[in-house]
């Protein structure tokens, strides 16, 4: 096996399938991008979650609107649903780790604010019921899914946003998803100061 093929050959499936989403994901990314000024403008906050590495998506999202992306701004309020061990633990434990979730979106969550719901396969349980709860917060959801979308594909409702990486591969889904990301950072970032 020549590993320098294969890793050439991860490189140009990770380019295509950038290229290939381009046309489909752009809108919903402005889309994206544009929700979440309009909460951060009204004085609400966005929170994000996912598992395993959508969680560390999650997290690396909070990180850049909380701190800074690629402009000096005061941070914004986004908080990833991921972090506190306690408070994951204790819910998973007393309740249901579907739940871990959810319960912290029906404390946390209110009218206006945005969920980001990450899941490569978009049939993540917990993240499921993260959006059912975020719908009875009268939330807006964005959904980071990739394949045909999975039940979070379904649980949509007007309003929300879908961006789906339509490819089989987790890998190439979640390289994917860390661009959009970042575009949507960007995005939030010239909708707010302006800029190149």
């Amino acid at each position: 096996m020549d590993l320098s093929v294969r890793i050439h050959k991860h490189f140009e499936d990770s380019a295509q399938i950038k290229l290939q989403s381009k046309e489909a994901l752009t809108q919903p990314i402005a889309d994206t991008a544009q929700a979440m000024v309009n909460c951060l403008m009204n004085d609400g906050k966005i929170l994000v979650c996912g598992n395993g590495g959508s969680a560390a998506d999650a997290q690396h999202f909070s990180a850049e609107l909380l701190n800074r992306f690629e402009m000096e701004r005061p941070g914004l309020a986004c908080v990833a649903l991921t972090t506190d061990s306690s408070v994951l633990t204790s819910i998973a434990n007393d309740y249901d780790y579907n739940l871990i979730f959810s319960k912290q979106i029906r404390a946390l969550g209110l009218s206006g604010d945005v969920l980001l719901a990450i899941s490569t396969s978009g049939n993540s349980a917990n993240v499921v019921e993260a959006i059912q709860a975020a719908h009875e917060r009268d939330m807006v959801v964005v959904a980071l899914t990739g394949r045909d979308g999975g039940k979070m594909g379904t649980l949509l409702q007007d309003g929300d946003i879908h961006i789906c990486v339509n490819t089989q591969s987790t890998a190439r889904i979640q390289e994917v998803h860390l661009l959009s990301l970042h575009c949507i950072c960007d995005g939030i970032d010239q909708l707010l100061l302006g800029g190149n």
